[in-house]
């Protein structure tokens, strides 16, 4: 029999028009040809990469206006802590009794303190010591506290037990007074007595952060897989574990620098910290108490750039926390 005729060509469709009267009919045409266009494949353009954790965290912390005023005015003092003279062409050493306690005047815009010496100078120069000793005592606790309570996180038994124990000890140390005790037998002028100082109380705080992490990353299923695979223990701790346990030590560490450089100046007032002749915010602050109302200015500066230290590193901490933190979005 000869085949009915079709007029449909190959690899055309059947288009069913439309009656034009608004019944059922053209009601369940349009939805199937909405429901066809939703399943057509899409076109050969280009697709956009998944981001992983800290790609995604640098792409919201650059639209952050807190995360980008803080980190520029770091930047600053960074700066500044390493080349003084860029703003500063005095000597802060360099003093003249008759001009002690004298307010601003041309090329002293900060005026002068008991000694003779120029305020500006010497608070600009005070950045170098307070800056030093907050990045050196966050690294140092940073290192040590995440070596620690990562191996305790990951191995757990014995090593775990003794970690805790040892951390319970350094915790129980007020830290004012631990600072009293320990640094007003040390003669030493120079920063690193007081950044030991800082690390040997400030590491239990960042190792239970750290232990915790590693006891929550290492419960994943990439990391038993590895196991699974016979990856060893090295490889999955610093392969697996620590790049997905290091975030909240991170956000720890950034919030602790802004603390570590507060303590630092609370001990140099208390006279155990850094002494002179080094420049510091905390010995200046201490120099102009007693002279609060004779010349408020000794006092007004150096706690001034201090306090608006500490706040930038607190406001980037809070940044990169919120970045870090999936919850928090």
């Amino acid at each position: 029999m000869p085949e009915p005729y079709d007029p449909l060509q190959p690899g055309e469709k059947e288009v069913i028009a439309p009656t034009g009267q608004g019944g059922p009919m053209d009601l369940a045409l349009e939805e199937a040809q909405s429901l066809e266009k939703t399943l057509e494949p899409a076109g050969p353009g280009p697709q956009e990469k998944a981001r992983s954790l800290w790609s995604d965290a640098w792409h919201q912390l650059r639209r952050n206006p807190v995360f980008v005023i803080s980190l520029l005015l770091i930047l600053f003092l960074v700066v500044i802590s390493i080349w003084p003279q860029l703003i500063a062409s005095g000597d802060p050493l360099q003093c003249d009794l008759s001009k002690s306690q004298q307010g601003s005047e041309p090329g002293h815009p900060f005026g002068f303190d008991t000694q003779g010496c120029d305020v500006y100078t010497r608070t600009v120069y005070g950045a170098q010591a307070s800056i030093t000793v907050g990045i050196c005592a966050t690294v140092g606790a940073a290192l040590l506290g995440s070596l620690l309570g990562g191996l305790a996180g990951f191995f757990g038994g014995w090593w775990d037990a003794v970690l805790s124990r040892v951390a319970d000890i350094f915790f129980g140390i007020p830290v004012i007074l631990g600072g009293l005790v320990l640094l007003s037998v040390v003669t030493s002028t120079t920063v690193w007595p007081v950044v030991g100082f800082i690390v040997l109380l400030g590491w239990p705080q960042i190792a239970r952060i750290a232990r915790g992490s590693v006891i929550t990353a290492k419960q994943n299923d990439y990391v038993q897989a590895a196991r699974a695979l016979g990856a060893g223990n090295g490889r999955m701790l610093l392969r697996h574990v620590a790049p997905n346990a290091i975030a909240p030590v991170i956000v720890v560490a950034t919030i602790a620098l802004g603390t570590y450089i507060s303590l630092e100046a609370t001990l140099s007032f208390l006279g155990v910290g850094l002494r002179p002749p080094t420049v510091s915010w905390g010995i200046d602050i201490s120099n102009a108490a007693s002279q609060i109302r004779n010349a408020p200015h000794m006092l007004l500066w150096p706690a001034g750039a201090l306090s608006i230290t500490v706040l930038a590193f607190i406001m980037l901490g809070d940044a990169v926390r919120d970045a870090l933190d999936p919850k928090l979005r």
